[in-house]
């Protein structure tokens, strides 16, 4: 979490342990800070703020729109994508048991949905199109506003997770055509346990949690006052120093890619080279497992993830990897570097010189390779 989002959130974290009252309702004063970030995040996703409700992080944002949208009836047919994260693909497999239908449009080589795709699989009965602005494996940017376009024409709802984009590319909901959108605190150096949803002003959607009514009855139960006052203030940085940020961290993402291109040939590049994530750099190596390959860099002090993502219980490689025509072998191999606000040149330098050498003494470690 940014320490400036941690300082602002403190005094409303002590009100909050010092005075038990303030757990169970909030006085004028909280919800005038409640407006203040509503202000806030519906800056960031240039929309009106009485549109924001705040939820418990991105997954929840998620589910209620998914969910939300498809229970008030009266289609019973969603459209997804096969990429899309566990968080949109799980509401969607439930309203499967209770008798709808989703349709999950495929990808090509470098993650991408089509809007002709999305087109294609509009039906009289569809009720909504959930997709990921970009997704985290790949690093792939996806032409929301194509698709928006697509669905805007056709009248049907179209909700975007813009968990992997706010902050990092221009995102206008009412330029954009998008009519529900997903924030996540954490994404953005926020506190974590934390979220929004921005809904277009007029939608209905049937609430998921219920109770005292509250957030306009979308979202009952007492808010998370700090939480929503520590997304509102990230929200704001990512507003004012989102596009300086990542138009840095664009040159130390393409340092990598170019680098790795010329040092160490058995990483390739996975996901495309231009609309992709400006923070992100994903590859595979053939023959060495991705889990080895983090464990040795995090012994050099060098953080990274696996990209094959796989299930705790089910093993299998990732779904995002096996979607743009990986074979197994290959997704088991994945590796992506995340950058960040305090990534710095020389420590791009260092990942450079590290990690080359380490490729070449697990490939020849590896019956595989």
């Amino acid at each position: 979490m940014d320490p400036r989002v941690l300082g602002v959130m403190r005094p409303f974290l002590e009100g909050w342990v010092g005075n038990p009252a303030a757990r169970h309702s909030l006085g004028e004063e909280a919800r005038e800070s409640l407006r203040a970030a509503r202000t806030k995040v519906g800056r960031l996703v240039g929309g009106r703020p009485d549109g924001v409700v705040f939820l418990s992080g991105a997954t929840e944002a998620n589910n209620l729109a998914v969910k939300g949208v498809s229970l008030r009836g009266p289609g019973r047919h969603v459209v997804t994508s096969v990429v899309e994260h566990p968080s949109l693909l799980a509401p969607c497999r439930d309203l499967i048991k209770a008798g709808f239908e989703v349709t999950a449009v495929s990808v090509d080589g470098e993650g991408r949905v089509s809007p002709d795709d999305v087109r294609r699989a509009l039906r009289p009965d569809t009720c909504l199109v959930a997709l990921g602005a970009a997704n985290g494996q790949v690093g792939t940017v996806q032409p929301w506003r194509a698709i928006a376009a697509v669905t805007r024409q056709a009248g049907v709802p179209f909700h975007l997770d813009a968990v992997g984009v706010l902050g990092r590319l221009p995102v206008t909901v009412e330029t954009d055509g998008v009519d529900l959108l997903t924030v996540g605190a954490n994404d953005l150096c926020g506190p974590p346990g934390v979220g929004a949803l921005w809904i277009r002003p007029g939608l209905r959607l049937v609430p998921q949690v219920l109770g005292g009514g509250q957030e306009e009855g979308l979202r009952s139960g007492t808010e998370n006052l700090a939480g929503a006052v520590g997304l509102g203030v990230a929200a704001e940085f990512a507003f004012r120093e989102g596009p300086a940020e990542f138009a840095r961290l664009e040159t130390y993402r393409d340092r990598l890619i170019d680098g790795f291109g010329a040092r160490c040939p058995a990483l390739r590049l996975v996901g495309p080279r231009r609309d992709r994530l400006p923070q992100h750099a994903g590859f595979v190596v053939s023959g060495v497992k991705g889990e080895s390959l983090v464990l040795a860099l995090d012994l050099v002090g060098i953080s990274a993830a696996s990209g094959t993502a796989c299930g705790a219980l089910t093993g299998e490689p990732s779904h995002v990897l096996r979607a743009i025509g990986l074979s197994e072998r290959d997704a088991q191999g994945a590796l992506a570097f995340t950058l960040g606000r305090w990534t710095t040149g020389d420590e791009v330098d260092v990942v450079l010189a590290d990690l080359p050498p380490i490729v070449e003494r697990l490939r020849a470690a590896s019956p595989l390779a």
